[in-house]
């Protein structure tokens, strides 16, 4: 993990204070423009479970919802996820997300990790697909996004755990 001097930290191949566990429960985001995919950890940081996802509207609602999960769940830190190119280079979509995440930071006070989610969606469909979920995308709304955060989460505690 490599972390900038505005809080927010985003993976690299180094170690650092990022892999320190933190007591509490972690919240995973996938943004997308409509919506967002939510999963939040257990206490003990082992296990991800999906929340309803966030339907976005304005940005003031969006962060008030995300406000309201930090205090019902007791949340510690945030893992965001970070859609970097396939070379491993941030695009346009990554560098909102990453103006998002330091917005969040600013008005939570809490970490945030930025973490590659790269074929996260892919995988999500898979997971679909493999419990027979129907193919229609109309059906899949939503779903996706929550699958993907919590493949999100489970793969930054997996790799805290090393």
């Amino acid at each position: 993990m490599r972390t900038y001097n505005y809080g927010v930290s985003q993976p690299d191949n180094s170690t650092d204070a990022t892999h320190i566990r933190k007591p509490g429960r972690l919240l995973a985001l996938d943004l997308g423009s409509r919506r967002i995919g939510l999963a939040v950890s257990d206490s003990l940081g082992v296990t991800a479970q999906p929340l309803e996802t966030l339907h976005r509207t304005t940005k003031r609602a969006d962060f008030a919802e995300l406000k309201n999960l930090i205090q019902q769940y007791s949340i510690t830190e945030i893992v965001l996820g970070h859609p970097l190119n396939m070379s491993g280079e941030p695009g346009p979509q990554a560098l909102k997300v990453a103006a998002f995440a330091e917005e969040l930071r600013s008005r939570c006070g809490l970490p945030i990790h930025l973490w590659d989610e790269r074929l996260t969606s892919a995988e999500a469909h898979r997971v679909l697909d493999d419990s027979g979920h129907s193919r229609d995308r109309f059906a899949r709304k939503g779903k996706v996004d929550r699958i993907a955060a919590v493949l999100i989460l489970q793969s930054f505690m997996e790799s805290r755990s090393h």
